[in-house]
This record gives C-alpha cells, structure tokens and sequence, in this order.
C-alpha cells in the first residue's frame, strides 16, 4: 500500500542545525491553553547544550497507520543508539507546564482593606529501542541507503542522495507518495550534504507496544547549526500550520535569529466571564496578534527557569522527565559541589532541576510568509515571561462603609478598562462584551463614558502624525 507523507507530518520534515529574576507574579491559576486548543498543532522538543542536540517530535497521527511515512533531514548519519521512543506524557507535561494560562484575585473587603496575595500551590525515559532491522531496500539512482533499523514500532532508514530528482523517483519506487514540488525543496537539503531519516510504520511491532497511538521519536545529533527547517513541511500543506517548539537549555531562553521573537500580550486585566470562554479567548487573541504581525513573526509564550513556575499551571518536570527529553547535562554535578568539604549527597529523583531553562515558542506560518528556515540562538536572558491574563472579581459582600461608595466607582471604571482591553486583544464585539460583563451596581443612571480602542496607525504615522 502506498505510503503517504501527510501535511500533518511534512511539517515535522526539518532539520535541527545551528550557525535577573523578574518579580513574582502569584495568583490563582484556573485556565491553561494547551496545544489541543490548535488544530494539528505539531510539537517538537528540542534540547541543546555544547552544539549536542535532542530532538524530539510527537507525532499525533490520526488515521490508517498503512499510510504513515515521515521524512526528517539530518546532519549525518544516525546510528541505532541516537534513536529513542519517548514518552507522550512528558511532551504532554511540558505542554502543560509552559501553556499560556489564566489566573484570578479577588477584591478583599473595600471597608477593611487586607491586601493578601496567595499563589497557586506548588507541586513538586527515552525508551530502548528494540526490535530488528527491516529488510534494506537497495541504493540506486543516486540514493544510497547508508543505514537500516527497527526502533519500537518505526521501520527507519537513513538516506544519501546525489540529486533531488534521484531521491523522488527513489521514494516514490518504493512506495512513498511525494507531495508535488518537493523536489525543490530537498534540493537545497542535498547541496547542504544533508542526510534524510525515513520513517514508517511497523505494524507487527506496533500490535506489540499495546499502544493506540504512535509514540514520539527522538534523536541525538552533534552540529555547530542551530536551526528547524520548515520548508518542507510547507510543500503538501493545506494553509497555515501551527507548530509549537519547546526548548530546553543551560544558560537562558531561546530566540529566532532570522524572524521577529515577539512577546505575546500578557499581564493584561479582562474581564472575569472569560473564565469560562477563555479556549475561545485564547485562540482568537493569538490569531489577532498573528494578523497583526502578518504572519511573520514566532511569539514567546513561556520562559522560565525549570525549577519553579508561579503561578503553576501545571507540576514542573523532574530531573528524570528532563533527560529523557534531551536534557543531558542534568545529570552533571552542581559547580559548588567541588567547593564543598565533604561530598553532597545525590539529589532524589524528585528533586527540581535547577539549571534547565526552557522556552516556548509557538509559530503560525505558511510557506509564503516564513520561506525560510528557522534559525535559533540561545541567549543569557533568564528574565521570567509568561502568557498570562488576569481576572479580578469585586467584592460582592454587604459591607457598608463610606468608602463603599469610591470603590464601586473604581470597579466600574476598571471594568470599562477590561472590557476595552478584551476588545483590543480579540477583535470581539464590545456590545456582546458588555452585555456578558455587566456589574450589578452598574446601572444606566451613573453610566461612564465608554473608551474607544485606539487605532493601530502605520509606523511612520506614529512617528509624524497626519
């Protein structure tokens, strides 16, 4: 049976080479937007340090597996050993660890003021491969196969190719469909000296794993190049893509070195219905900073330090979750460790890691809008960041004071703010707004003046006026 390269998973077709405590935020954490809320998001964990490289791609197929195929480059060849089955739940735990998330205070009583903040508790393996090699397909046409494996349930080759051309009538000779102008795209691949991972299913050990779905695939590399192709992810694609990377590193977060890294809008009161439509919320106002950066630009959700989170929308990683997911180096001794008269004792397996940084980056791209590759760089900024909107609940109880009066005033006017704010960040209706965020001593008798969002200018507008 012909086997497909799905735009669901052309996106996962890349190649990964490469050229101060910020104030606690607290608060009760409520909502979190994972990768779920985003139609066949793809997700990639990358973990780097000393030019070695993790990679590690969720492949979320949903379909008859007969027509899996995956086609990765890579810098060399791998062997058995730099191929690993990981594991979905701890994708799916970093995905929950650094998602963009909601949190909420509540006024305390206006007429006895007690200004107390609580946080949101905190709570404190790559799998071997087995199985034998499949038959070796024979080289020719200027393809050669340089190796052959059976990792879990994934039949693996990895190729060479002399040309473009080559490589196609290859694949498709053995039964892999390739998209339409894919040739020009592994073109640029082959004049790089790139080799190209070849992935399919096995079905007979996949009946054994006792897994329904597929389990990530991991791959450890050394290269100078820090960089995700996208490109041929583009070729087969049925409009825009998202792709959300999470990356793990040493010394702090990690940027785009050849498109915009651009905060997402964070920080900002709305108001407290949203609670329960903040999916929708969230969707929409990423799409809204996407339109505003026409699609060319890769947005910070999350940057923290591993060793804590506030508020926690989800348990930081173990240790042991981390290397499994590349992060090699923390199994190193901590550097006071040699400073020490007497050794210090191994940290338990519980223990949070306290020199991994990991950072999330989430790109909405199509193949006009990011033509080129991405290029990262990891830098030594370690200041915090976070998606996170705040919700503000007033004080709803029968306190009766004179200061009563100014702080319903206050809330109304705060509530106008939020209302605008919510409108700005999602380009949803503000009479619907109002009508879902209405306060109870709101009343058309002392009605305030509504602020109309301001409009976005042209840059040079902000610079000379009219």
């Amino acid at each position: 049976m012909t086997k497909t390269v799905t735009a669901a998973f052309a996106v996962l077709s890349f190649l990964v080479w490469s050229p101060n405590q910020a104030a606690a935020f607290c608060g009760f954490y409520v909502a979190k937007a994972d990768a779920s809320l985003f139609n066949n998001a793809s997700q990639v964990v990358l973990a780097r340090h000393d030019n070695k490289t993790v990679i590690t791609m969720s492949n979320d197929y949903q379909g008859d597996l007969t027509e899996f195929a995956m086609v990765v480059p890579v810098p060399e060849v791998l062997t058995k050993d730099q191929i690993h089955i990981a594991k979905q739940k701890d994708i799916d735990h970093l995905d929950a660890y650094t998602a963009p998330r909601l949190v909420e205070y509540f006024d305390k009583n206006p007429c006895a003021p007690q200004f107390m903040y609580e946080s949101a508790p905190r709570a404190s393996r790559m799998m071997k491969s087995t199985g034998s090699a499949p038959p070796m397909p024979q080289s020719g046409g200027g393809v050669t196969v340089e190796a052959s494996y059976t990792v879990g349930e994934y039949d693996i080759l990895i190729l060479s190719a002399k040309d473009s051309g080559g490589l196609v009538s290859w694949l498709e000779t053995n039964n892999y469909k390739i998209p339409e102008n894919a040739g020009d795209v592994l073109a640029s691949y082959i004049k790089q000296d790139t080799k190209f991972f070849v992935a399919k299913v096995n079905l007979d050990e996949q009946v054994k794993t006792g897994f329904t779905k597929l389990r990530p695939l991991s791959m450890a590399f050394e290269s100078p190049k820090f960089m995700l192709p996208i490109r041929l992810g583009t070729v087969n694609a049925n409009g825009p893509q998202d792709l959300i990377i999470y990356t793990l590193t040493k010394k702090g977060r990690v940027e785009t070195t050849n498109y915009r890294t651009v905060n997402l809008p964070t920080g900002q009161e709305i108001p407290p219905y949203v609670k329960n439509e903040f999916k929708p919320f969230y969707k929409d106002m990423f799409s809204s900073a996407v339109h505003k950066e026409d699609m060319k630009a890769v947005f910070l959700e999350y940057a923290w330090n591993m060793g804590w989170c506030d508020p926690c929308a989800a348990d930081p990683l173990s240790p042991k979750q981390l290397r499994e997911l590349g992060a090699y180096w923390i199994d190193e001794p901590h550097p006071n460790d040699s400073l020490s008269p007497t050794p210090r004792p191994r940290r338990s397996r519980n223990t949070l890691a306290r020199n991994a940084y990991v950072t999330r980056l989430h790109v909405r791209y199509t193949g006009e809008t990011f033509p080129d590759d991405l290029r990262f760089q990891e830098t030594g900024n370690t200041q915090n960041f976070q998606a996170r909107y705040v919700l503000r609940h007033p004080y709803t109880g029968n306190a009766q004071c004179d200061a009563l009066k100014n702080y319903k005033r206050r809330v109304i006017e705060r509530r106008e703010k939020e209302r605008v704010t919510l409108a700005g960040l999602t380009g949803w209706d503000m009479t619907q707004i109002r009508a879902k965020s209405g306060l109870s001593f709101e009343t058309p008798t002392n009605p305030i003046k509504p602020v109309k969002p301001k409009p976005i200018l042209p840059w040079y507008k902000r610079i000379w006026g009219d």
